[in-house]
């Protein structure tokens, strides 16, 4: 029996022929928030396992964080440095006592610095005509998809606009060639997901080709900003973690799952040599069908949907993405820092409160 939505992902998916045809496909990745690490577990699974379907692809199109994921795969960035630039805002939002609203929070001056420190200088000549970011123009809501950049500056401001969030990120949005746009995802999420020979991403359960597949008998969907969303308690979860992180490991279990579901994508689609989920699961797993290395590569919808939990260890899949997940994850080892963590730090923090709170809402709002 095939698992659930094994057959409508396939049935939207583009023709596998389009696949031999080198820049005849692309790929969009949806606005996810903080699980924007579900796009990292995709793309480091299509890089092991085909890497032909990122190095052929025409163009990578994004919207809001699924953009700064189709910038790093233009760039050619490492899972390692990926994992450990979004893991950090994870844990530096643990790490505030009011969390997201705290006065220190401030994502877009954070992102921001983090790409202009890090950004190669010709990042906006790798960029034009191969990354697509989702912007959506303040405040008429027309969406716009933006696919050159003079200089790197532009570039940088380009994702600053698919990035703010409103009201959540501030009240005035930023410029872009001096018009206001907002997060893409508000417009546009999925950019291109109507074409069939486009391969969508999203961390949220629904109908894209690459994404979480519920066990949910719900068949009720909403359909907004371009993108399909299983109405569930799943995505209602997982909706508001985007928005509220929480604890970096559960962030990390997201880029694994990714990893799998990318795999998953990959063995229906016919495109990997060996069933490497029925190995997880099973110790006698179908032998892979015959085919000549000229053959289209067929359907094959019987293959399992695995969880994080069903795994005992994605080191075994991908050493490389584990050790950067693991990595990313330790927090500071020092003794104040393990003092601040414990029960009694946090007591103690949110004891002094009404005297650091004032200091610290003057102090940060200075400096912006």
């Amino acid at each position: 029996m095939p698992p659930p939505g094994a057959t409508s992902a396939a049935s939207r998916a583009p023709p596998a022929m389009d696949f031999l045809e080198e820049g005849s496909w692309s790929l969009s990745f949806a606005g996810a928030g903080f699980l924007g690490l579900y796009h990292v577990g995709v793309t480091h699974c299509l890089s092991q396992r085909t890497p032909r379907l990122l190095q052929g692809a025409r163009r990578f199109y994004g919207s809001s964080s699924g953009a700064l994921n189709a910038l790093s795969v233009v760039c050619g960035k490492s899972v390692d440095f990926c994992c450990s630039h979004l893991l950090e805002m994870v844990k530096q939002v643990e790490g505030l006592s009011l969390g997201i609203f705290h006065p220190a929070y401030a994502p877009i001056e954070h992102i921001k610095q983090q790409l202009q420190d890090t950004l190669p200088e010709n990042c906006h000549i790798l960029a034009s005509q191969r990354l697509g970011i989702s912007l959506t123009h303040w405040p008429d809501g027309r969406n716009s998809i933006v696919t050159d950049f003079a200089t790197r500056d532009e570039l940088i401001q380009a994702l600053v606009c698919t990035l703010y969030f409103p009201v959540y990120c501030g009240t005035i949005p930023p410029e872009f060639r001096g018009q206001r746009y907002i997060d893409g995802a508000l417009s546009n999420n999925l950019p291109f997901a109507d074409s069939p020979s486009t391969i969508t991403v999203s961390p949220f359960h629904g109908t894209v080709d690459i994404c979480p597949r519920s066990t949910s008998a719900s068949l009720h969907e909403l359909n907004a900003f371009n993108a399909s969303f299983q109405i569930s308690t799943k995505n209602f979860f997982l909706g508001f973690i985007s928005l509220i992180p929480p604890k970096p490991e559960v962030v990390a279990d997201n880029c694994r799952q990714g990893y799998l579901d990318a795999l998953r994508f990959l063995e229906t689609r016919g495109l990997t040599k060996e069933p490497v989920l029925w190995t997880l699961v099973s110790k006698d797993p179908p032998a892979p069908a015959a085919r000549t290395p000229d053959a289209t590569p067929s359907f094959n919808c019987d293959v399992p949907n695995l969880l994080v939990k069903d795994v005992p260890s994605l080191e075994q899949l991908s050493p490389e993405l584990e050790a950067a997940l693991r990595k990313a994850v330790t927090r500071d080892p020092s003794s104040w820092a393990r003092f601040h963590r414990s029960g009694p730090g946090q007591v103690l923090t949110y004891l002094l409160l009404p005297c650091t709170l004032p200091l610290e809402y003057v102090y940060f709002r200075s400096r912006r």
